[in-house]
């Protein structure tokens, strides 16, 4: 499951993966609007700071006593009168042959002109490029005074108040918040994530449980799924035990009707036998030699019937030592006249994913064979090789060339009549070991004669 959770058609990966983009999307979107309230929120303070400092400007003019205005330091804030120090005042007439106006200390010999203003009641917002290429935020305000420099009574002028101030420190504000928000919502995604992961994982554990039950079924170790499920997954665990049982009776009654079939055909086999050695001549031998055919030909369809039956067969499980030891002793006793040896090894931990007869038919055709054509010793090796179970039979007679070895092992034809047998043995094994998906073939043995190799499917002993 561990493997099989990054892969794109694994439902692990399907859940975390759209879990993931949701949460990253989810916290870049509200990482950008907090972003944007938070300078929103800046520019306003900001923004407020410079309202007090119009205040104190507009408190500190006073009409001149030549026209014009004065200004008292008493209410000015100190950074005016500093040469660029991020805050600026700027006093433009608006009413034609107004006295001039004045620029703080700050903008030294320089002016301010606004653009991209926007009117809020009676101030107007902006912003204008300052001294040294600063980024100025500018409020301005349209004030009146009157001009006491003439006679008549009610002669006012209008002036533009304008007050400026660098944004840097609204900017480094803004970008130290954005740095704090990055790796904190870096974090709490990560952290998402895992909860995710963990969440699926943990979801998904039934349905892990009940792939190590199929997998236990599947080697043999149980006959059907154990355990209890949760309420959405018991359903599909008791349809599997029905089809599982379901499957078993089915080949169970194809077996009943195999065997059955085969002692029908025996018992006229025989008759057919028997009286065609009683009548003798030319009809008899052609009719014995014609039953030995029918019943070469019902061993070797029998013998696939019955393997392609428990091949669909789930829990088959075969332990191979005891198969191999069996069969060693066995010819080694019908073979006692010509004293072969038969030298058999196996681990002890190698099982067969199918049923025994299948495995000791296979396996006793080929290591028969090697009796018949052995001058003195047979060498049967079982081994394992990754999931697959490799057995070798190699004997010191004859052996075969490399055509010979083609057709017996490829098209299962007999080449010597001289030694007992149907001469069906390796097409059997060849045929019961395509059923089971393995191979089968046959080899140059390093002994002098003939090798058999063939592999099957192989469970693990844990």
């Amino acid at each position: 499951m561990a493997t099989n959770i990054f892969r794109l058609n694994s439902l692990a990966a399907r859940l975390i993966a759209t879990a993931a983009i949701w949460t990253m999307l989810g916290l870049a979107l509200g990482g950008f609007v907090l972003s944007g309230a938070f300078r929103s929120a800046a520019l306003d303070n900001f923004d407020s700071t410079l309202r007090a400092d119009m205040d104190g400007l507009i408190a500190a003019a006073e009409p001149g006593e030549n026209g014009g205005i004065t200004l008292q330091d008493r209410f000015l804030n100190h950074q005016f009168d500093r040469v660029y120090s991020g805050l600026y005042y700027q006093i433009k007439p608006l009413t034609p042959g107004a006295p001039g106006g004045q620029i703080s200390r700050s903008l030294f010999d320089r002016g301010i002109v606004p653009t991209s203003e926007e009117k809020r009641g009676a101030l107007t917002y902006g912003t204008a490029q300052g001294p040294e290429e600063q980024n100025l935020r500018v409020l301005s305000q349209r004030v009146e005074f009157p001009v006491t420099a003439t006679p008549a009574q009610g002669d006012t002028a209008a002036y533009t108040f304008l007050v400026a101030g660098d944004m840097a420190s609204v900017d480094a504000v803004s970008a130290a918040f954005n740095s704090t928000l990055i790796w904190s919502f870096a974090l709490l995604g990560l952290g998402l994530v895992i909860a995710v992961f963990l969440q699926v994982r943990v979801g998904l554990l039934p349905l892990r449980r009940l792939k190590d039950a199929l997998h236990r079924i599947r080697d043999g170790k149980a006959q059907r799924l154990e355990g209890e499920f949760p309420a959405e997954i018991a359903p599909l665990a008791a349809e599997l035990n029905s089809l599982i049982e379901h499957s078993a009776e089915i080949v169970m009654r194809a077996r009943t009707h195999v065997s059955n079939l085969a002692h029908f055909l025996k018992t006229p086999l025989s008759v057919l036998a028997s009286e065609s050695e009683a009548e003798g001549g030319v009809l008899g031998d052609q009719v014995r030699k014609q039953v030995d055919v029918m019943r070469r030909q019902v061993d070797h369809y029998l013998a696939r019937a019955r393997a392609a039956g428990s091949v669909n067969v789930l829990g088959n499980r075969t332990p191979v030592q005891p198969v191999i030891d069996d069969l060693a002793r066995v010819l080694m006793r019908i073979h006692a006249g010509r004293d072969i040896v038969v030298d058999a090894q196996c681990p002890g931990d190698l099982y067969f994913r199918g049923e025994r007869q299948d495995l000791e038919e296979m396996a006793g055709n080929l290591m028969d064979n090697g009796c018949k054509w052995a001058r003195t010793r047979v060498r049967v090796r079982a081994m394992a090789d990754g999931a697959q179970l490799v057995l070798t039979v190699e004997d010191d007679g004859p052996g075969l060339s490399p055509e010979d070895r083609g057709r017996v092992g490829t098209r299962g034809e007999r080449l010597d009549e001289s030694v007992p047998g149907s001469g069906l043995g390796l097409a059997i094994v060849r045929d019961i070991s395509k059923l089971y998906a393995g191979f089968f073939a046959l080899e140059a043995s390093e002994m002098g004669g003939l090798k058999a190799v063939l592999i099957l499917p192989l469970i693990a002993s844990s």
